[in-house]
């Protein structure tokens, strides 16, 4: 874990660097220190950031760990960091990725029990968040989790949904920033003919499983591959529910947002083990 932890802040310290971020110099705790302490929150204690801190504030990490209120109002002004540190992962696994194959799929994020969604104050009446999870035939109440990841895992674009939200309507959110020559896999909720065909212009093939009535199927090779790789995000998506808890605690909606961008970073960082 030791190494983990230092290799986190290195990174965090070289991105600040490379951005050119400028420090307060009456900051006892710097930023770099402030997003290694969310991360490894994200990443060894389930979101919980007093645990998070109690490591920390440790002689041999940060012995000027900030107060709980300090802490949570300094990651919330550099929450953006989160999104640098991420992209910065992100060009670095597309850039390993040599055979330019990639997948998307969506997963849920709960804010709640069903129980308890017309007394939830992080959408408040707000039926949009309300979505379906086919696989487990139940409702749940949340954000879906749209990725974009390699054939290995490693997370190279993510954004978050209402869970009501369609996973064909979210192909208008993804940018799309790959490689020429990249083969794009998705399961047959991603079938949008246009998309594939912009993609096509832009040399990037969309192979998106086909429903069992269309009549354009694809070989059966292609059929194969598919389903081989669905495994591989399905695999993504399982890591990420290892590291989140049985309830996020959040006490805004920003605040559980960014959480859950904290964990798809920590599942980031755990790629590179």
């Amino acid at each position: 874990m030791d190494e983990q932890i230092i290799a986190i802040y290195c990174l965090c310290a070289d991105v600040l660097r490379g951005l050119r971020h400028p420090e307060d110099a009456q900051c006892v705790m710097n930023d770099a220190e402030v997003l290694t302490t969310a991360i490894v929150a994200a990443l060894y204690f389930g979101g919980n950031f007093e645990k998070a801190r109690a490591l920390l504030a440790a002689p041999q990490y940060i012995p000027a760990m900030l107060g709980k209120s300090r802490f949570n109002r300094r990651l919330h002004r550099i929450e953006w960091l989160v999104l640098c540190s991420f992209e910065t992962l992100a060009e670095l696994s597309k850039a390993l990725n040599v055979e330019s194959v990639y997948l998307i799929d969506s997963f849920p994020i709960a804010a709640c029990d069903n129980y308890r969604i017309r007394r939830n104050k992080l959408y408040p009446h707000d039926e949009t968040y309300r979505g379906y999870i086919a696989s487990k035939k139940r409702y749940f109440f949340g954000v879906r989790i749209h990725l974009l990841v390699t054939e290995h895992g490693q997370p190279v674009e993510f954004f978050l949904l209402p869970g009501h939200s369609a996973d064909v309507s979210a192909l208008d959110c993804y940018r799309f920033d790959l490689p020429e020559g990249a083969t794009i896999y998705a399961d047959g909720a991603y079938n949008d003919q246009v998309t594939e065909a912009i993609l096509g212009e832009a040399q990037r093939e969309f192979l998106q499983q086909r429903k069992k009535n269309m009549l354009d199927q694809f070989p059966g090779w292609v059929q194969y591959f598919q389903q081989h790789y669905r495994k591989r995000i399905e695999t993504a998506g399982s890591l990420i529910e290892q590291c989140l808890p049985k309830s996020i605690h959040a006490v805004t909606a920003k605040g559980f947002e960014l959480k859950v961008a904290l964990f798809v970073l920590a599942l980031s960082f755990q790629c590179l083990w």
